[in-house]
């Protein structure tokens, strides 16, 4: 097994992260009452995962008892990796929220992920073999994920993670996923 690289801990006391959380905290008061109201919760938010390039799958309740499990994020952050190299990234706990919600709206039936984190080695290499790969991927900072959840037609899922409006959706029809990250909301379809 390849050693991990270590992750930055989840605990910071700079300026930057400060604001950075803050502007979070501000962008979630734009977000329809439910979806606001899910990620504050006390309750507890898990998430069912099956990566299809490792075969790895993942249970794990990732938020309980009003915070979040450290160990269950590294977890999901290891089953979330860069599977071309190996390399583990911290995954953005927004995101994980936005799973968690479109889960729940489906029976809490397993989530396939297509892509996670995707290291810059990795992106370039994507996108020199299609223009579809954006140069500054939100996968490359652990804010983006590629899905789909089988039973669940792709349409149905698109406009479920739409509703949300929690970031970017585009619909990839041919490959059979959507994309979700946790920018600045928009949609497309391919």
């Amino acid at each position: 097994m390849i050693a991990q690289q270590k992750k930055p801990t989840l605990i910071t006391h700079s300026r930057r992260k400060f604001l950075k959380v803050l502007g979070s905290v501000s962008a979630m008061t734009a977000l329809p009452a439910t979806s606001f109201a899910n990620v504050h919760s006390t309750k507890d938010h898990s998430l069912s995962l099956l990566n299809l390039h490792t075969g790895e799958s993942l249970d794990s309740t990732f938020f309980a008892e009003g915070q979040y499990q450290n160990t269950s994020l590294q977890a999901l952050d290891y089953l979330l990796r860069d599977h071309r190299n190996n390399q583990v990234h911290q995954m953005n706990t927004n995101l994980l929220m936005l799973l968690h919600a479109l889960q729940l709206d489906f029976d809490n039936k397993p989530i396939h992920v297509i892509s996670g984190y995707r290291s810059p080695e990795s992106n370039e290499k994507l996108r020199a073999k299609s223009n579809k790969v954006a140069k500054k991927s939100y996968h490359m900072k652990g804010e983006a994920i590629d899905i789909r959840i089988p039973g669940v037609p792709l349409k149905t899922l698109h406009k479920a993670a739409i509703a949300q409006r929690a970031g970017g959706v585009g619909i990839y029809s041919k490959s059979e996923f959507i994309h979700l990250d946790v920018g600045r909301v928009r949609q497309w379809g391919v």
